[in-house]
Order: C-alpha cells, then sequence, then structure tokens
C-alpha cells in the first residue's frame, strides 16, 4: 500500500480540500504536475496485483480512479484547470465543493497504516462504527462483511467512492449517526457513473 502526498508538505488546514476528476489512467500526471505549481496535493494509491499470461505484476494505482485531492485557495484555480489531464473541478450550483477534511484524513490515515485497503463499492446505508483498537484506532466508517472476512469501509461522500480495509469485528464499537440530510450528488455531467 503507498500513499502519494507528492508535494512532500504538510496540508495547510487554511485551505479546504476538493476533488479534481481526471482524464482516465492520467491521475499521477496531473498530480505531478500540480504539485510542480505549488500546489498541495494527494493521491492515495494502493498496491494490486495483476497477472498477465507469463508473469504477475505489483501496480500502485489510484484508490480513487479519475480522481485527484487538491488543497487550494479559490484564486488559484486557472493553473489548476489549464493543467494537462484535468477535466474539472467536481462543485455544485456552478461553484468548486469542499470535501470534508476528515474523509481526507480518514483516506491518509488508511493509506498510512500497515493494513491491506483496496477500492470497495460506495455504500450509502450500513452500520456506523468506530475501532477501539489496532493501528488504526479511531477510525470510523461503515462496517461490512465480504465473504469470511470484516472490513471497514471509508468512504469521500462527494465522490460516491469507498476504500475497505480489512479488520476484526471484535474491535468496533457503534457510532450514533445523526438522521441524513440533503446531500447533492456533486458529479460532473462527464463523469462515469458510479461503479
Amino acid at each position: 500500500m503507498v500513499q502519494t502526498d507528492i508535494a512532500g508538505v504538510e496540508p495547510n488546514l487554511s485551505f479546504a480540500w476538493y476533488a479534481l476528476y481526471t482524464r482516465h489512467q492520467h491521475e499521477k500526471h496531473v498530480a505531478q504536475a500540480l504539485a510542480g505549481k505549488g500546489l498541495e496535493v494527494f493521491l492515495p494509491l494502493y498496491t494490486a496485483v495483476h497477472r498477465w499470461k507469463d508473469r504477475d505484476k505489483k501496480l500502485s494505482l489510484p484508490l480513487f480512479p479519475c480522481y485527484v485531492f487538491l488543497q487550494s485557495p479559490i484564486e488559484r484555480w486557472q493553473p489548476v484547470l489549464s493543467t494537462p489531464g484535468v477535466h474539472s473541478v467536481l462543485g455544485f450550483a456552478g461553484k468548486p465543493a469542499m470535501i470534508s477534511r476528515a474523509e481526507i484524513e480518514a483516506v491518509r490515515k488508511v493509506v498510512g497504516s500497515s493494513v491491506m485497503a483496496e477500492p470497495h463499492p460506495f455504500l450509502k446505508c450500513g452500520d456506523r462504527v468506530r475501532l477501539t483498537a489496532g493501528p488504526l484506532q479511531g477510525l470510523e466508517g461503515l462496517l461490512v462483511r465480504k465473504r469470511n472476512l470484516w472490513k471497514l469501509v471509508v468512504s469521500v461522500e462527494m465522490l460516491q467512492r469507498s476504500v475497505a480495509v480489512e479488520i476484526d469485528a471484535s474491535m468496533v464499537e457503534p457510532v450514533s449517526v445523526p438522521k441524513p440530510g440533503f446531500a447533492p450528488r456533486l458529479l460532473p455531467t462527464n463523469a462515469p457513473a458510479c461503479s
């Protein structure tokens, strides 16, 4: 599992996080180009083994295909949108939409730990839990079962994408969740449907 924070700088918490929609398989190029412009970029990666006829190969792939996270002040959108491979910034009503800092930090914590992570279909319902022990203690997410394994799903609501981490189900406690409110789907018109 790999975390790429290409700018290599601690995040400046005074700026909000945003999601950029990129061309297919251009996430790493976009992240490097934006970091070269002095912007704070977060591209969470995971390691997958792909099998070809003659060999197996380990690949570092984006946890959220076609998306790169960006921490940026509003006045710097022109250099971002003119970057090759960037289609758009996710937004609502013509304005860039912020991503919760807590969601970004949860994804950072997952990819920075030693546990195995992988993309997971977005789940809207389920039991919200908090881990009570282990390297991800305190992390909150949805508890799901996949075959004989328990997984904690951490989601980025705006992208409607999730990451699943294998856990010991005995190390969770329920978390009370406020009643759901209005949650607009914040995808650009040219974004692919969630899988």
